[in-house]
């Protein structure tokens, strides 16, 4: 038997909309046609934190608590105007991943199973050169979202000190996202040195509190801010991408006025597009202008600790230390470094 469908308009194109009754989200029981209509409630949004970006997609096809598709090649049967860009991966090799140009395209994937977008920080036009310099903070085990507003804070400072302002956003978990927008003119290892300027800043001034340790057995009770999210291929969900938790959480982006008083836990896929209706999209603004990682770039090179480990799956990259966490270290004297 067929699959029941309903057909919906995304900004003047027909979606098609598969088995639309069946629950993604128990936790409210909020249904895949929700999840396509959240995106187009919220698409102008949606679409500006995605526009014209290679774009990966964490697919739920059977809902939340079946196991992810993490896909980062565009499906290989797909309408003709859904736009697709070459990009390249650590290893050399190569895909063509999904460029997102339209809200037709956030419809389309939702019919899909994609629950959140995972977009790159470039733009299709030069997928070699950011422009978006991403701060992840991530809280600890003994530490949670009220830590990682603090870090958040911290950060925003740290930026206007530089003549830069950062658009805050809530991960729809425990932590928070900052994204500043920067001339695309800097590699990846270039915005990736000065996001671990940056991490290193917010430690010093707040060493019991934040933490760029890279190996989990020394960050202790503290908030990790996640500098590898700016190397190439590592991605975070974008702003408005629901999360794939039973409760339908959103990754909501907020304003530092705001921020004082946000509980992450009011933003879900029922309550954002009522917000969205209400005040619009608060960073309509970070288009408006790009700034200079150079001041960032020039505490990096000023510190004599140099470069941090990249992820395990990277190849070994220029000026790395050791990719070995320290409690499996030999220790000095045996010929060998410690890390």
């Amino acid at each position: 038997m067929a699959s029941p469908y309903i057909e919906i308009d995304a900004g003047g194109r027909t979606i098609k909309v598969t088995n639309p009754d069946k629950v993604y989200f128990p936790g409210i029981g909020a249904t895949k046609r929700e999840l396509v209509e959240y995106y187009l409630a919220v698409g102008e949004g949606a679409l500006r934190a995605l526009d014209h970006r290679p774009t990966y997609l964490k697919r739920h096809p059977d809902g939340v608590q079946t196991e992810q598709i993490y896909q980062k090649r565009a499906p290989a049967r797909r309408p003709d105007w859904l736009e697709t860009v070459t990009v390249t991966f650590p290893s050399g090799r190569t895909a063509e991943a999904i460029c997102v140009t339209e809200v037709a395209a956030l419809a389309y994937c939702a019919n899909l199973g994609t629950i959140d977008f995972h977009p790159w920080p470039t733009r299709c036009s030069d997928v070699e050169h950011p422009d978006e310099l991403r701060v992840d903070i991530d809280p600890q085990p003994g530490t949670g979202f009220a830590e990682a507003r603090q870090v958040a804070l911290a950060v925003r400072d740290i930026l206007a000190e530089l003549g830069m302002t950062g658009f805050p956003k809530t991960s729809g978990g425990r932590g928070i996202h900052v994204a500043v927008r920067i001339e695309p003119r800097w590699s990846f290892v270039e915005v990736r040195h000065a996001a671990i300027a940056l991490a290193r800043e917010v430690e010093r001034r707040l060493p019991a509190l934040a933490t760029t340790s890279w190996w989990k057995e020394e960050r202790g009770e503290r908030v990790f801010i996640d500098y590898n999210q700016n190397a190439r291929d590592r991605t975070i969900a974008s702003a408005y991408s629901v999360r794939a938790r039973p409760h339908a959480p959103v990754s909501t982006p907020v304003t530092w006025e705001e921020l004082p008083d946000v509980d992450p836990r009011d933003f879900d896929i029922r309550t954002v597009p009522r917000r969205f209706a209400e005040i619009g999209d608060v960073h309509r603004a970070i288009d408006d202008r790009a700034y200079s990682i150079e001041p960032l770039l020039e505490w990096y090179a000023a510190d004599d600790r140099g470069d941090e480990p990249y992820p395990p799956n990277y190849p070994k990259m220029p000026g790395e230390p050791k990719r070995v966490q320290p409690s499996k270290a030999r220790p000095s004297g045996d010929g060998a470094d410690r890390t």
